[in-house]
Formats: structure tokens, C-alpha cells, sequence
């Protein structure tokens, strides 16, 4: 393995590379496979098509719990939503995994294997050439060695985190965890650690919630890039290695192990589709496929009984090309109800229209929903890109914790939580910016986090500009997480009669003007007792007139940014 400083590395992703990839970090993970890579091409004398791997058999019955719930849409509508998940608000998640070791990055095990893109001459580079050294090989290199998540966990905690969670799996197909049915996982090689068993662990130890992420079911379309060959150059037509056997592995690290376990790569070509729809030109899926990824779900609901189990696919996983999606959520509610005596746990799909939104809990990637809605849904982000990415904390390109906070609010104020992700690098820590925005978070939840656990959504989510002009729509639905406030801009939660109002900056002349509190107010009809700045000892005057309740801040800030007044009626 060649050996090259982080600096050349960042400079290898420089200039239109660089471009692309901080606006991958800040517009969202699916990148549908659009970088500057020149095409590969199939190799001019195909190899073989593979032997499918020898499946793992479940034994029979499994994946069936009795209980009130089938795997229908319309059983799975009598789903409510848990009230530990409403009063949450507010989780972090670490989205590792081996394609953070490299630090390159989202995607690396599918844009290593882009012939002269920035990921791809970055890995020539420092491991060699794809058809030597695939991504199987880059598993090898991630150790974790300094991984402490009570430590990780303990920060978190302190910066407000109800829940917590871990990823299972991402498109590579590793598992994070001792899977049964899937032999590339993190105990047997990697890290040789039951990720996700430190993690659940350490979140249960500390008083959170445990979630868990899915994003596996990608792999048999999405790492077809690793079937392909240079175009040009000394190594031309030489297949990647995306077409290796378990008979290839003899005497190499990996003897013993099937890659086509881990690649899934013995099918026909096709074209690359999220939904792994044969009509939008994805290759058939393979049955034995998609029973294995529901076998490792069972799986991973049986040993780690998570919370809420999170799934990076439209609607449900391989849906609805099969029916694997509606009994894993019938599996996740039943055992729920078993253990807890009603369903305690959460399963998130996206793009949900309105009946699969009774089953499952919306979750919109770094996007926010324009109004309150009145069903409970779910922002999912990240402070930069959802791999680790060295450039990212080099260059300073993180989101703020000012940033942060106010999406916070926003999406508190609408009925919503957000599930942060804080990107890991390959050695299992955080680096000095991500601690200090982390940090940031928490010095301002201390005085404040009264106005966003355990509220709901008041009778107006907000007023201001940012109410009348609309935030630029993320391209996988509602409005970017991200936008510029001003002092005008307000935004509500409550808890009973007891309404918070959220100033997004401090006023100048130091006066805030709550017009949906105004005299004769329809959504508060009762006097105001008593205003509160959340956080400062100072006494706040207020005046009510029919424009509206006009309050007097003190003179000393209690906190950086988003101020919140409590207002308590007489």
C-alpha cells in the first residue's frame, strides 16, 4: 500500500473536484454517481458473470412475530407514533463505516472505482489500482483503533441528544455489526468489533434512545461500477475487481471469504436506479438477494432491539419490487408490543404518500418541511458530508452550531425532530471543529432546551421573513435545512399554555415585536402573566396592544444566538 500525506490527498480533490464535493456535503448523499470521473468502460473481454455466494439459511419462521400488526399497509396504518420519540427532538448519529478510512468522503466505494476521478486517482495513488486493491481491501485497512463511544456518547448527551444512532450497514454492504447472515462484517474483519453493540451500549448506559440505520439494500446496482475497467493507460481493459470469486481469495487475507457476499455482483448489467426497479432499468433483483437483506435486518432487530430503525430508500427497502419492507415493519412493531405492551419504536421511509405515512414516519434528507405538520416526521443531515472528509475540517466548511441551532428550532417549531449526523473518522474520533460545534450546541441547549423538549407545535409555527419567503427547495423534498435568519424572524413551540417564541437574531434596538400575540388574539386568548428570557436573571418588561405583544430584552445577551422568551399566561 503506497503511503501519501493528508495534504496531497486534499489537493488531489482540489479545483472542480473539490467544488463537487463540498456541494455534495452541504445538498445531500445521493449523488446519483455525478462526478468529474471520465467513463470507465467494460472490459473488452468480459470475465465470467460469478457464482452467487452460498446463502446463510435462516431457520424456518423466522422473521414472523405474532401480534397485532401484518404486513400490510392497511394493518400497519393502526401505527402511532411513540411519545418518547415527540418529546425527543433532537438525536445524533455517527453514519460510519469502512468508506470513512479513506476520509475522502461520500460514496468512496463506488467513485474509487470511477476511472480518473478525483476518488479513484486518490486511491491509485495511496493503495494502488481497483483491479488490485478493490474497496474489500480498504475493509481491511479500517481498524478503529481509537474508537471510545462512551466517550462520544457523553458528548452528545451533553449537547442535548435524546436518542442516538449507529449505522448497520451502507451501500458498500458491509455489516457494523456480528451479523449472522452476512460474513463481511465488523467482527469478523475491519475493526474485528461489534460496532453497533459499543454503540447501543453506550447510548442505553447514558439515558438515550438507540436508532439504527439501513442503507444496504443498494449494493446490487449501485457497485456495478466495480465490474468495469480503465479506458485508457497501461492497465486499459483491465477489470476492477468487482467480478473476484471466493476461489480467487486462496492465500490472500480474505481466504474463506465469498466478495460476491459483499459486491453482489453475479447478475447481468443494468442500469443504476435508488429503488432497484427492473422497469427503470435496474437489474432483476435476485430473490435469494433480497431474502438476505431481510434476514440481516431480523437480524439486527433481534440482537440490538432498536428504537427506531431508519431505512435510506424511498418508501421502504425494495419497494415495492418485494414485500420485505412491510414485514420488517410488522417484525419491528410486534416484538415492540411483545416487550413493551405497545409499539415503543419508529420506522422511517421516504417519499411517503399519506396512507404509508400512517405506517411509517416520514424523514426528509436535508430538507425541512415548509409548515407544521400535524403527523410527527424526521429531518435527517449532516454538518458536512455523510463520510468522513478531511478537506471539509481543513478548509473549515462545516455547518455552525448557530447553523445548526436554528434548523433546530425550525423544525421543533413544525413538529419535527432532527437526527444530526457528526461524521467519524476511521479511527473511531471526531475532529477538533466537529467537538467545538458539538460543544457550541450544547452551551446553548443548557438554558434553552426547556423550549424544545417535550413542546409541540403552536398554533402558527413562526412570523418574519423567513415565513413569506421560501427557503430553496432540497432536491429530496421540503426546503433546505439550511437558511439565513434575521432578528425579525420568530418561531413558536409550547408546552400546555405556556408558549416559547424562538428570536432567531438579537434586535438592535432590542425590542421584539410578537405579532401572533397581540391583544385579542384568537390563538391566545388570555393575558400574559409573565415573559421570561430563557437563560438571563434579567427582568423583561413587556407591553400588548392590538399589533402586538412588544417585549423589552435586557441589555446583556444570555446566550450567542436564538433567543427564546417564555410567555406564561395569567
Amino acid at each position: 500500500m503506497k503511503k501519501i500525506s493528508r495534504r496531497t490527498a486534499v489537493k488531489m480533490l482540489g479545483g472542480a473536484a473539490a467544488a463537487a464535493g463540498l456541494s455534495s456535503a452541504m445538498g445531500g448523499a445521493k449523488t446519483m454517481g455525478q462526478t468529474a470521473a471520465a467513463p470507465a468502460t467494460r472490459p473488452a473481454t468480459l470475465p465470467a458473470i460469478p457464482p452467487a455466494p452460498t446463502p446463510i439459511p435462516a431457520p424456518p419462521g423466522f422473521g414472523v412475530a405474532a401480534g397485532p400488526f401484518q404486513p400490510t399497509l392497511e394493518s400497519l396504518a393502526a401505527f402511532e407514533v411513540p411519545d418518547w420519540y415527540r418529546d425527543a427532538k433532537f438525536g445524533i448519529w455517527a453514519h460510519w463505516g469502512p468508506q470513512c478510512q479513506p476520509e475522502m468522503g461520500d460514496w468512496y466505494a463506488q467513485k474509487m472505482y470511477q476511472f480518473n476521478g478525483a476518488i479513484y486517482k486518490f486511491h491509485v495513488q495511496k493503495y494502488g489500482h481497483p483491479s488490485k486493491f478493490g474497496f474489500k481491501d480498504v475493509i481491511n485497512q479500517w481498524k478503529a483503533e481509537k474508537w471510545d463511544p462512551v466517550a462520544l456518547i457523553a458528548l452528545y448527551k451533553r449537547a442535548g441528544a435524546k436518542y442516538f444512532a449507529g449505522m448497520a450497514n451502507h451501500h458498500d454492504n458491509m455489516d457494523m455489526f456480528d451479523s449472522t447472515y452476512q460474513p463481511w462484517n465488523s467482527v469478523r474483519i475491519g475493526p474485528k468489533k461489534d460496532i453497533l453493540a459499543g454503540w447501543s451500549k453506550a447510548a442505553r448506559d447514558a439515558g438515550l434512545r438507540f436508532a439504527v440505520t439501513c442503507h444496504g439494500d443498494h449494493t446490487w446496482d449501485w457497485l456495478q461500477v466495480s465490474r468495469d475497467s480503465d479506458t485508457s493507460g497501461p492497465l486499459a481493459g483491465v477489470p476492477y475487481d468487482g467480478f473476484v470469486t471466493k476461489a480467487d481469495g486462496v492465500g490472500k487475507w480474505w481466504e474463506g471469504l465469498d466478495p460476491q457476499d459483499l459486491y453482489a455482483q453475479y447478475h447481468p448489467r443494468g442500469h443504476w436506479g435508488w429503488n432497484l426497479s427492473p422497469t427503470g432499468g435496474s437489474p432483476a433483483v435476485d430473490k435469494v438477494y433480497i431474502e438476505k437483506f431481510f434476514n440481516r435486518t431480523i437480524d439486527l432487530i433481534d440482537k440490538y432491539k432498536p428504537d427506531l430503525l431508519y431505512f435510506d430508500d424511498s418508501i421502504m427497502p425494495i419497494y415495492p419490487t418485494s414485500d420485505i419492507g412491510p414485514r420488517i415493519a410488522a417484525y419491528l412493531y410486534n416484538t415492540s408490543v411483545a416487550r413493551e405492551g405497545k409499539v415503543q419504536t419508529v420506522m422511517t421511509g421516504k417519499d411517503l404518500n399519506a396512507q404509508q405515512r400512517k405506517a411509517l414516519v416520514l424523514d426528509l434528507e436535508r430538507g425541512v418541511s415548509g409548515a407544521i405538520d400535524p403527523i410527527p416526521w424526521q429531518t435527517d443531515t449532516c454538518i458536512g458530508n455523510w463520510h468522513y472528509q478531511l478537506s471539509l475540517f481543513q478548509q473549515h466548511k462545516y455547518k455552525t452550531s448557530l447553523q445548526v441551532v436554528q434548523m433546530l428550532i425550525d423544525i421543533v417549531s413544525k413538529n419535527g425532530n432532527l437526527m444530526l449526523n457528526i461524521p467519524v473518522k476511521g479511527d473511531g474520533t471526531i475532529d477538533s471543529d466537529e467537538t467545538a460545534i458539538v460543544e457550541g450546541i450544547g452551551k446553548w441547549m443548557e438554558p434553552n432546551g426547556e423550549a424544545i423538549f417535550a413542546t409541540r407545535p403552536w398554533q402558527t409555527y413562526g412570523e418574519g421573513p423567513s415565513t413569506v419567503i421560501a427557503g430553496a427547495r432540497s432536491r429530496f423534498g421540503g426546503s433546505v435545512d439550511v437558511r439565513a435568519y434575521t432578528a425579525q424572524d420568530v418561531r413558536y413551540t409550547c408546552k400546555g399554555e405556556t408558549v416559547y417564541a424562538f428570536v432567531m437574531g438579537w434586535p438592535a434596538d432590542g425590542k421584539v415585536a410578537l405579532a401572533s400575540l397581540a391583544a385579542g388574539s384568537a390563538k391566545f386568548p388570555k393575558q400574559v402573566g409573565k415573559v421570561e428570557l430563557l437563560g438571563s436573571k434579567a427582568p423583561v418588561t413587556f407591553t400588548r396592544d392590538e399589533k402586538a405583544l412588544t417585549v423589552n430584552l435586557p441589555a446583556e445577551k444570555p446566550n450567542d444566538y436564538a433567543y427564546a422568551l417564555k410567555i406564561v399566561p395569567i
